[in-house]
């Protein structure tokens, strides 16, 4: 039998595409609008991490066409003051996305802040009420990792219909609603976590495998099935004995790439989707405008 590598699901140039097309789309419906669309990021404190995401997300907007309307506060910012913010952000015609870029300062409580919003304009699709339409299988705006995983399974034609798809991970940012995308699209889903004994078994039996537990190269090929579909949403920064730093995802890329039919890349893979998903949720809101 010869040695097979994996598919690489590319992220970084579907997203590519993807934005490509979304500038077009946003200069039609400027044409109609008459305005740009707008996309508030709001970030509190200096965490280095958090400030290379917003300055990701600002260039991304500036790229297709969308007014980067964020703000920046210092670490010291009361969650009333932020509230205001909010409700004046909600107000604002031009503004069609509102995105509070986690992690907050451990003084803010950001599920407080999350529901403070206009769920129409919620770019994250974590406000209760969006996250309750997922469940019941309704139109609104969905958490953007989840939706760029998807969006880049159904680019590789990856068979989800009849498939047992098992998610390791259950937070509200990913492992939950994946498992409810999975669902609606015919998959049988089992999650597991860091409380599921055996995890190598049930990992296993998946043919479609969403890791999303935030620990490094947890995943080893001998946790996944020949051929199977798997998607690294992790993202770690892990020193090398020499005292350099790279990038690792939750799958430990090069032994699963000999197993898998399918599997994405960290960085290059899922990250860059995120992105590109908060793109097309602000323009979804925006486009609800006529």
């Amino acid at each position: 039998m010869n040695a097979q590598t994996a598919q690489i699901l590319d992220g970084k140039a579907l997203a590519q595409r993807m934005q490509t097309e979304l500038a077009t789309e946003i200069q039609r419906l400027q044409a109609q609008i008459g305005r740009p669309p707008g996309l508030a990021v709001l970030m509190v404190g200096n965490d280095p991490a958090s400030a290379v995401y917003v300055r990701n997300k600002e260039r991304a907007c500036e790229k297709v066409g969308i007014a980067s309307l964020g703000q920046h506060f210092p670490t010291d910012t009361t969650q009333a003051e932020l509230e205001q913010m909010i409700q004046t952000l909600n107000q604002d015609q031009r503004v069609d996305g509102i995105l509070i870029q986690l992690p907050l300062p451990g003084h803010l409580d950001a599920v407080a802040l999350l529901t403070q919003l206009n769920p129409n304009k919620d770019a994250d699709g974590l406000h209760p009420l969006n996250l309750g339409r997922l469940v019941r299988g309704e139109a609104g705006l969905r958490s953007c990792t989840p939706a760029g995983v998807m969006r880049l399974l159904q680019e590789y034609d990856v068979e989800l219909q009849g498939k047992h798809a098992v998610v390791v991970g259950r937070s509200i940012l990913v492992g939950k609603p994946i498992a409810l995308m999975l669902l609606e699209a015919n998959a049988t889903v089992t999650i597991a976590h860091s409380k599921t004994p055996n995890l190598a078994e049930v990992t296993r039996q998946a043919d479609i495998l969403v890791v999303a537990a935030g620990r490094p190269e947890m995943i080893t090929a001998d946790m996944v099935k020949p051929g199977a579909a798997v998607v690294d949403v992790g993202i770690n920064r892990i020193t090398d004995p020499s005292g350099g730093s790279r990038l690792v995802g939750d799958v430990q890329f090069d032994s699963v790439r000999r197993v898998a039919g399918f599997l994405t890349p960290v960085p290059g893979g899922v990250g860059a989707m995120t992105v590109t998903l908060l793109l097309y949720n602000t323009v979804w809101s925006y486009s609800q405008q006529r």
